[in-house]
């Protein structure tokens, strides 16, 4: 169950294209990777965490549990892919330490007060337009 949002399938879809982006920038080729010049495992952190937050946002702290297994399971489970797909990229547990990090500092942040964000978002704007 989402938080009582005004444009709940906004924020849900913007959500599952974070998950989809991270599922194909980690499983296409790396020779059709643009090089970013940042760590591997820095890219891993923000990516993860950036999706959490995300989520975290709009879901209330009962789901941040599921969150935040949803997403780790992602994570090991684009490893494990890349290990088959033997397209240039490699499985690394240091990723899947990257990802799990991300993911833990994300959910902690809304813990501790970013959680629900989406509703003060909107509580905003609202009071913007008057």
């Amino acid at each position: 169950m989402l938080l009582p949002l005004r444009h709940p399938r906004l924020w849900l879809t913007i959500g599952w294209a974070l998950v989809a982006l991270a599922v194909l920038t980690s499983l296409l080729p790396s020779r059709q990777m643009p090089e970013t010049h940042v760590n591997d495992k820095i890219e891993h952190f923000a990516a993860y965490a950036v999706t959490s937050l995300w989520f975290a946002g709009i879901y209330p702290r009962s789901r941040y549990t599921a969150i935040g297994l949803s997403l780790f399971a992602m994570g090991v489970g684009i490893e494990v892919a890349q290990g088959i797909m033997k397209m240039g990229r490699h499985a690394e547990f240091g990723d899947v330490v990257a990802n799990s990090s991300g993911i833990a500092f994300a959910l902690t942040a809304a813990w501790v007060g970013l959680g629900g964000w989406a509703q003060r978002v909107e509580a905003w704007i609202r009071t913007r337009r008057g």
